[in-house]
């Protein structure tokens, strides 16, 4: 694998002109409008916070699978109400973001009224950056919230050598004190998310030596030798064992497949049947709202203000990082190289749609 001296030119898109982009592309594979302004702005919201790897740039993946028949553009997700704060919702082999958007909606409105709403979901498919259904939680009702979901295989369990576990993040989120950004967790148990190896292997660019193993079990830096191996987990068993946790409440719990039976995103042989786990809670079923909201400052004011280790500048909270990004790129547009603005224009050009459009370039 060649290597490269420095990074390659960005061009910057509009978050608006990537939003109409995506919403346009998907009306076009037969996606209903509503619903492809639910998946372009979970997939937005990802390239402005910074989380490139669950952008649009996974477009092209999902609309591969939409064609090859294994991925049900037009399916709408159902819902059944199980008890009063437990329901699970049905993908019907959808678009993830539809089924998780709508098990998020309905794990808030239960929490509104008994403090807490469960939703379990099955027959889904990749649903992109978790966070998003951290934010949804916030925004629709102050909720704090727990996102769980199961993945492809792509780690080992600690022990192992073959690819079991998903590297399923978890997700969890609250609202902060006033004035302050929200508390916002989303990690997976890997040393690094796999959509950073596609991103590195679409951009020509090498990976840290301690992110994954190659076929033979060796460390690599080559993002195609990568894929072809394992990813590590983070902490060792402590990793594997929160991916081994995704898989319970996700895929054991739900219905769906598990036990590395997830197919893989990128590939378009067969549905992917993952599985979600959502929570929604009430952040004043302890306290009143405003007690809660100023020992979340207290906690913040201290994170942030702790003494730091040598050579750290600033601490900053969960989320904080991704918040900012996301104001910058609001002003600034979003990064893009040219090899992902032609994948993305390609796929506009195959049925018709508009053409992304970059603001500037440097």
């Amino acid at each position: 694998m060649a290597e490269t001296t420095s990074d390659p030119p960005k061009q910057y898109v509009q978050s608006h002109a990537a939003h109409a982009f995506v919403q346009d592309l998907l009306t076009h594979h037969g996606v209903k409008p509503e619903n492809a302004t639910i998946i372009a702005k979970c997939l937005v919201s990802a390239d402005l916070r910074g989380v490139d790897t669950h952008g649009i740039n996974r477009l092209p993946s999902y609309l591969a699978r939409v064609r090859a028949g294994v991925l049900n553009a037009q399916a709408e997700p159902t819902l059944s109400q199980l008890t009063p704060v437990v329901a699970q919702v049905d993908g019907h082999n959808g678009f993830g973001f539809l089924a998780a958007h709508m098990g998020m909606h309905s794990a808030v409105a239960m929490a509104r009224e008994f403090g807490i709403g469960m939703v379990s979901i099955k027959h889904s498919n990749h649903f992109g950056m978790s966070a998003w259904v951290v934010q949804q939680a916030l925004d629709e009702g102050g909720m704090m919230s727990l996102v769980f979901t199961n993945s492809s295989p792509a780690l080992p369990v600690w022990g192992g050598r073959e690819k079991l576990m998903g590297v399923s993040p978890i997700a969890c989120g609250a609202p902060g004190g006033e004035g302050q950004m929200p508390f916002i967790l989303d990690m997976a148990p890997s040393v690094a998310a796999r959509g950073k190896i596609y991103k590195a292997l679409r951009r020509g660019e090498k990976i840290p030596g301690d992110w994954a193993l190659d076929q033979d079990g060796q460390r690599t830096e080559d993002p195609a030798q990568a894929l072809k191996g394992v990813m590590l987990p983070m902490g060792g068993p402590k990793g594997s064992a929160l991916a081994i946790m995704m898989d319970v409440f996700s895929g054991v719990l739900s219905g769906s497949e598990f036990a590395g039976g997830v197919t893989n995103p990128y590939d378009p042989s067969k549905p992917a049947d993952v599985g979600h786990f959502l929570i929604a809670i009430k952040p004043d079923l302890f306290m009143d709202l405003k007690e809660f909201k100023e020992r979340m400052q207290y906690l913040h004011e201290k994170v942030v203000g702790c003494e730091r280790m040598a050579g750290v500048d600033r601490i900053y909270f969960p989320g904080e990082l991704e918040q900012l990004c996301q104001v910058e790129r609001e002003k600034t547009g979003i990064p893009y190289v040219e090899a992902e603005i032609q994948a993305l224009n390609k796929e506009a050009e195959l049925v018709g749609s508009q053409r992304i459009q970059s603001v500037s370039s440097k």
